[in-house]
């Protein structure tokens, strides 16, 4: 089952510098200081960056929504007719897809997106409809991804609408609301939520353009994109690990110390930014200062995001196919929505005589597949391994 997710970046002490986009904060803060931003490093992006049009409806948005949503016979409220044309299978036809951040035009084009896609996608129509729009962050497990050497901690969102009455004086009063959520319900008993405002979730967007431009090294792109994130919602301290990370990337360790510096000096357990420094203090020979950061960080976290992945890795490019099972498992365990790590517990299978097992891994790979290219490198690994049980 692939999880509804919002691509967000975190940290580990085995990587070169790691993106984060966490749970976020709800208190005003001050604007961040100047010391920060460096805008001298950076030429402008060849396209500007800007948000304000993230809730545009297209012609075919509007002509959706009078066609499926405003159109339709008054046999449900607004908001039910909404929630119908978003999950009924023979309107949208909505699809995950975590490999890139989509605005609402173009989440409704492509008809697939990470959750914060389809949340702004939802709250595009909900705006035009004329229903009040509020933000949550979902407390979900621990979920991670990676590309390359940057991990990727994934927060999940949600949207409420709510539907206004007028009442027979012209006052106007809430009659009642919806939660859209792109999770299965049966993941969403008792968690902890917690509201965040527009410019939050904007910079959320924000946040992960930058994340995802940085990943392709598109460096005066990544460096506008966060410098907004942070300036749109001063608060949103991951957007600070965010900007450590393109300094830390585009090899300007002092930006880096600044900015990983001030996200520490905010929230002095944090986790990512404590491990993004101590990575900048060993390159700026500070060995002492480096190893101060990672006991602090052991305290905090005895094993990181993948760690038994690497571990695993090795061991199976070793020929240590035991050792590497073992490793796979342990990080299954604790992850088992992780779709790479049911691969490679697959591979591992396979070399060790167990087809059946292999086969059994590679389909929870496939099944759990957040983006079209790891489903069609697993759907065709487990292909491969059905023909060959098949002879």
């Amino acid at each position: 089952m692939n999880r509804a997710v919002l691509l967000a970046r975190l940290a580990a002490a085995t990587v070169t510098g790691c993106l984060a986009l966490g749970a976020c904060t709800t208190p005003v803060l001050p604007p961040p200081p100047v010391s920060v931003l460096h805008d001298e490093l950076f030429a402008a992006p060849p396209q500007g960056v800007a948000a304000d049009g993230i809730f545009e409806l297209s012609p075919a948005m509007q002509d959706f929504l009078q066609r499926e949503i405003a159109g339709v016979p008054r046999h449900h409220e607004t908001l039910d007719n909404l929630a119908d044309a978003l999950f009924r299978q023979d309107k949208l036809k909505l699809r995950y897809d975590s490999s890139r951040t989509r605005d609402a035009a173009q989440a409704f084009a492509a008809r697939k997106g990470n959750c914060l896609s389809l949340v702004i996608m939802t709250a595009a129509f909900a705006k035009q409809l004329r229903l009040d729009v509020s933000y949550e962050t979902v407390a979900t497990d621990e979920t991670w991804s990676r590309s390359e050497d940057l991990l990727f901690s994934n927060t999940h969102v949600n949207v409420t609408l709510r539907q206004r009455e007028v009442e027979s004086d012209g006052s106007q009063s809430i009659r009642r609301g919806l939660t859209i959520d792109f999770l299965p319900s049966e993941d969403l008993g008792g968690r902890y939520t917690r509201a965040i405002s527009e410019d939050t979730l904007v910079a959320m967007y924000m946040n992960n353009r930058g994340a995802e431009a940085l990943a392709e090294g598109r460096f005066d792109e990544a460096y506008a994109w966060v410098r907004a994130a942070i300036r749109r919602a001063p608060g949103f301290l991951p957007g600070y690990n965010s900007l450590g990370v393109v300094y830390l990337r585009h090899g300007d360790l002092a930006a880096a110390e600044t900015a990983f510096g001030e996200l520490i000096r905010r929230d002095s357990t944090d986790k990512m930014a404590l491990s993004n420094l101590a990575i900048v203090e060993d390159r700026l020979g500070r060995a002492d200062r480096a190893r101060a950061l990672r006991a602090q960080l052991e305290q905090l976290e005895p094993y990181p995001p993948y760690h038994f992945f690497w571990l695993g890795t090795e061991a199976f490019r070793r020929g240590d196919y035991l050792a590497a099972r073992s490793h796979f498992k342990r990080e299954v365990d604790r992850a088992a929505y992780n779709s790479e790590f049911h691969y490679w517990l697959g591979l591992t299978d396979l070399r060790l005589g167990d087809v059946e097992g292999a086969r059994r891994q590679i389909a929870i790979a496939v099944e759990n597949s957040a983006n079209a290219a790891d489903h069609d490198l697993y759907a065709g690994k487990l292909a491969r391994l059905q023909s060959a049980l098949a002879r």
